[in-house]
């Protein structure tokens, strides 16, 4: 008899999948190949409507957290969105960077189901699973801590300094796939548990932090491209024994939303490797002065 969540998801064999370990990348230019194409992508918010009123009508609530970033929806459930309102959100999301919904009945099918409506879902060849649906990772610290992950108090924040430590449970800042050819447009999080002390995320609006630049230094930075590498190692065949390397892909650090027309810094520490046309000492004091 199979063991299955109430979303018809099977357990019998355990939870989470490992995915099949033959199926894994273990060279580099296997890793780089992964969505290694154009892929026509519909941006959903271009021509919702801005006012998002089919998608606010159906709140009971409409909870604008901080200034820049997060908006709460209150009283409304994922799964029943039509397609206008997943448009809506998806500007919404554009817009406001985060938005949250609490006490949702949303399997993950149907989580899956609304992330294929905005793109391309990323189905990690490396990270534990949902069984049966690659598509949607588990992140799960605790299960890597019995699996081997060393975090804790002292380094958990060494991932944005220390290279060596930029596994650590994904606590350094980042933005999700920039090492791919057409890095993530939204990520989306389902809290299936959470502590009621701690477990904090952080987020942070790149538009904001843009525009708090002074117009020189935009202009300074408007065109410059940068270097961003990927989370996970691998070998490369024409240097096996030189330990693993990362991919690598170039893209604009300053780049425009295509659903709000706004500018946004697209950088972080962890994953930007260096930036082309500028040395070191000078990418390391504009990430002194810009990421702190």
């Amino acid at each position: 008899m199979k063991v299955q969540f109430m979303s018809g998801v099977d357990i019998s064999k355990g939870y989470p999948e490992r995915p099949d370990i033959n199926k894994v990348p273990i060279f580099l230019d296997e890793a780089f190949a992964i969505r290694n194409e154009e892929y026509p992508y519909v941006e959903r918010g271009k021509n919702a409507d801005p006012e998002k009123k089919a998608l606010f009508s159906a709140c009971k609530d409409v909870i604008h957290l901080t200034k820049h970033v997060g908006t709460e929806l209150v009283g409304v459930q994922l799964a029943d969105l039509n397609n206008q309102q997943r448009d809506e959100l998806a500007l919404l999301i554009a817009e406001r960077v985060v938005v949250v919904f609490k006490d949702q009945k949303l399997s993950p099918q149907k989580q899956l189901e609304l992330g294929e409506y905005w793109g391309q879902v990323e189905r990690h060849p490396q990270t534990i699973q949902v069984p049966g649906l690659p598509g949607i990772t588990t992140v799960w610290v605790d299960y890597r801590r019995k699996n081997g992950l060393n975090v804790n108090f002292k380094n958990v924040d060494l991932g944005n300094w220390n290279p060596r430590y930029d596994r650590a449970a994904a606590t350094g800042m980042h933005t999700d796939l920039v090492h791919e050819k057409q890095p993530s447009g939204i990520t989306s999080l389902h809290h299936d548990s959470a502590p009621d002390v701690g477990g904090d995320t952080l987020f942070y609006s790149g538009y904001a932090a843009y525009d708090k630049l002074s117009e020189e230094f935009k202009k300074f930075l408007d065109g410059k491209k940068a270097v961003y590498c990927s989370a996970h190692g691998y070998l490369d065949r024409n240097d096996p024994f030189g330990g693993p390397k990362k991919i690598e892909r170039i893209h604009p650090i300053v780049r425009t939303h295509p659903a709000t027309g706004w500018k946004f810094l697209f950088v972080n520490r962890q994953m930007t490797k260096r930036i082309l046309g500028m040395g070191s000492n000078q990418v390391g004091l504009w990430y002194h002065c810009y990421l702190g």
